[in-house]
C-alpha cells in the first residue's frame, strides 16, 4: 500500500447494522480505512444518543467521503442530517441504493 489509504465514513439507520457491517468488511478488504456508527446492545438514552450523534459528525470530518447504507432507498432523519453535514463540509456522498 502506497500513501495514506482512503477513509470512508459509513452512515445509515441502526436498523441496517448488518448491511453496514457488510459494507465495512468489503471496504476494509479493499484497503480502505472505515469509520462507522457505534453499535449497542440496547437503545441509548437521549443523552447517550446526543453524544453518539455529535461523535459521528466528527467521524465525517475525518473521512474523505461518506457512504450511506440505505436498503430500499430508506434514509431516516438522523442520516439525512449527516448527509447534509457531509455535503456542507464538501465531502462526496454516495449511496448503496438509489433513493
Amino acid at each position: 500500500m502506497i500513501g495514506r489509504p482512503e477513509i470512508v465514513c459509513i452512515c445509515g439507520s441502526a436498523r441496517f447494522m448488518t448491511q453496514m457491517r457488510e459494507a465495512n468488511r468489503e471496504l476494509t478488504f479493499a484497503g480502505v480505512i472505515v469509520v462507522a456508527p457505534s453499535e449497542a446492545d440496547e437503545s441509548p438514552t437521549s443523552e447517550q444518543k446526543a453524544v453518539l450523534d455529535a461523535l459521528h459528525l466528527r467521524k465525517i470530518d475525518l473521512a474523505d467521503r461518506v457512504l450511506v447504507v440505505n436498503p430500499g432507498g430508506y434514509v431516516g432523519e438522523s442520516t439525512r442530517r449527516e448527509i447534509d453535514y457531509a455535503r456542507a463540509a464538501g465531502k462526496p456522498v454516495s449511496f448503496t441504493e438509489p433513493g
